[in-house]
């Protein structure tokens, strides 16, 4: 008799199972309202998908009942007259087979697609939305990895597994209700296997999710590899890197590999035990039948029927395994979509509902502003920064490399919070807007400006979605582009390659200067914007953007001479401080670091000249 303890033991493990299916239940229904908001919206298509695949179920059990009568009724009678009301109506059940076949398949791959496409849309849009600390932590490939592959697996569930493994339970429920028609006492020999088939399956299942997950993840790492490393070709080329990178993917390949290799061989044994427990089933099931037509007890229809239901239902148990496994992947898809789907943007005011001001003059102040990136948290970027600038100034940020310029910029554009102070633009935090109210206000122009692949015109057109053939010419002409692209074979509408790929440096910062033009905006954030530009175009440019100055706030990070000397006002930052402020002529000569930069510049430039 078994102790009390271990009947505790029993009960609280049962109990424990029993959580966890609620607990499995729970999440899947949860992830469904995550993952498809919209899916009621589908629910006759669903409706529809599911009669389809109740009477295909249904038609197969009736081959079944068809294969009794046969061997009964059908060799007896030696008119054929049966033989041929049998195949009378197994062409009509084909026939019906056929057309609820194709209802199946047409309604289920019509909601998958459209759900997952609506999916796909909704992850694009949601990273689309995510802040830049989000980035620092987490790959390009991985976020790639969500939109394709991760979806994919989603819809390959749901086209198939899903419809098969519902096929699969109505198939094995009528079957087994068959076959405790024909025979209850070969049921129950039947049915004693089933726990030893899916026990195992439950416990393999868990392995093969978490296999499943772990090959996805080095999949998007992969991804997010050969993404940078084609990117930067050119670099890799430069340095003969080839060999290097080529190890580096191997690597990262045969970990794949490697990992895949652990999800095959657990599902290759659960595959291999299903199929020697089913099949030994059946052996023992022929030996059964077999003496019980030899002693009178069941007719040998009823043999030939009970055998196509055991065989049915056993290899929809044994197609459940593959299910099984396959919905363990797509829920380790899953999690990581929702994981996506739930992360936030960390901005403060991402979902604020008070409006920032529609027009603004752009006054722009730093109150002991001291900013830290996420990815470097020992590191302070910014420290204690503070600075006014007022309406229609020119402002240039000095200093060395790491000194924090682009941080102001970052910060300014609320791609960032700073972890201190206050950042205002004519007197309101910008804390409490949305970033992407603020950022109406910004037009930039930086260093290395990214260009898409698409035509001339798209990418100017970046600066004003709405604008006129006519508005992208005149922008252009401003930042002297008009020439170069009047020039190429075919204009505004030539093609300009990934990232730009077909265009030079300078004619890249062009196009970016001539999207800036077309924004017509308050600040005007300049990172090196004439860095790449040739003498003569860089005279013609730097005209254009000092009538674009006018009346508007502008902020730049310049190493040539002539753009910090005609600055209204110098700021000079030194490891993440402002060491000085003031004009050059109060500056040279006065601060050792400003003078030590503005000399390396002059002498920069005269070398040059």
């Amino acid at each position: 008799m078994p102790s009390t303890e271990s009947v505790k033991y029993e009960k609280s493990d049962s109990q424990k199972s029993g959580r966890q299916r609620v607990n499995r239940m729970a999440k899947m229904a949860e992830y469904l309202k995550v993952l498809f908001p919209d899916l009621k919206n589908y629910r006759w298509q669903m409706i529809g998908a599911l009669f389809a695949i109740l009477v295909s179920a249904a038609t197969v059990l009736v081959f079944g009942w068809g294969l009794k009568v046969l061997v009964d009724k059908g060799f007896s009678d030696h008119t054929g007259h049966t033989l041929n009301m049998a195949l009378g109506v197994m062409l009509g059940i084909i026939i019906l087979m056929a057309a609820t076949s194709y209802a199946r398949f047409s309604l289920v791959y019509w909601t998958a697609e459209k759900l997952v496409a609506d999916l796909r849309k909704r992850i694009y849009a949601h990273i689309l939305q995510l802040d830049p600390a989000y980035f620092e932590t987490h790959k390009t490939g991985e976020q790639v990895s969500r939109i394709n592959t991760d979806t994919t697996v989603l819809k390959m569930v749901a086209t198939t597994n899903l419809p098969m493994g519902t096929r699969h339970i109505l198939t094995i429920i009528g079957g087994i209700i068959m076959m405790l028609v024909v025979s209850p006492l070969m049921t129950g020999t039947v049915l004693l296997a089933v726990p030893v088939v899916v026990a195992p399956i439950i416990l393999l299942g868990r392995k093969v999710r978490t296999r499943s997950k772990d090959t996805q993840t080095r999949i998007g790492d992969i991804g997010s590899y050969a993404h940078e490393t084609i990117q930067g070709i050119q670099t890799i080329q430069t340095f003969s890197y080839e060999a290097k990178a080529a190890e580096t993917f191997d690597g990262m390949s045969d970990s794949i590999f490697f990992s895949a290799l652990q999800y095959i061989k657990v599902r290759a044994v659960l595959t291999a035990f299903v199929i020697f427990i089913v099949f030994s089933a059946i052996g023992i099931l022929l030996w059964m039948g077999g003496h019980r037509v030899l002693s009178g007890t069941i007719s040998a229809g009823d043999l030939s029927a009970f055998l196509f239901y055991a065989v049915t239902v056993a290899g929809a148990v044994g197609a459940m395994s593959e299910a099984a496994s396959a919905f363990s992947q797509a829920m380790g898809a899953a999690d990581r979509i929702v994981g996506l789907l739930r992360r936030k943007p960390a901005l403060k005011g991402s979902f604020a509902s008070k409006p920032a001001p529609r027009h603004v003059e752009g006054a722009i102040s730093f109150g002991h502003v001291t900013h830290v990136y996420p990815s470097r948290p020992d590191h302070v970027a910014l420290n204690d920064v503070s600075f006014d600038i007022k309406a229609g100034e020119v402002v240039a940020l000095v200093g060395p490399s790491g000194a924090g310029k682009s941080s102001i910029f970052q910060l300014l554009q609320r791609f960032y919070d700073p972890r201190e102070g206050r950042i205002t633009i004519d007197g309101f935090n910008i804390a409490d807007c949305k970033p992407s109210d603020i950022r109406r206000y910004m037009g930039v122009v930086s260093q290395d400006p990214a260009i898409f692949s698409g035509t001339i015109a798209d990418n100017i057109r970046l600066g004003n979605p709405d604008a006129t053939d006519d508005e992208i010419r005149a922008a252009a002409e401003l930042a002297q582009a008009h020439a170069f692209i009047s020039a190429l074979p075919d204009g505004y509408e030539t093609l300009v390659g990934e990232r730009g790929s077909l265009l030079s440096g300078g004619q890249k910062q062009r196009i970016a200067i001539a999207r800036a033009l077309l924004k017509d905006p308050r600040v005007l954030l300049l990172d090196e914007a004439t860095s790449a530009l040739d003498s003569g175009n860089e005279q013609a440019v730097m005209l254009a953007l000092k009538n674009l100055m006018k009346g508007r706030t502008t902020i730049a990070i310049a190493h040539h001479f002539s753009t910090v000397q005609n600055a209204d006002k110098i700021i000079v930052l030194d490891e993440g401080r402002k060491i000085a402020e003031g004009t050059h002529d109060t500056l040279y000569g006065k601060n050792s670091l400003y003078t030590h930069l503005a000399g390396l510049q002059m002498a920069e430039e005269k070398a040059a000249g």
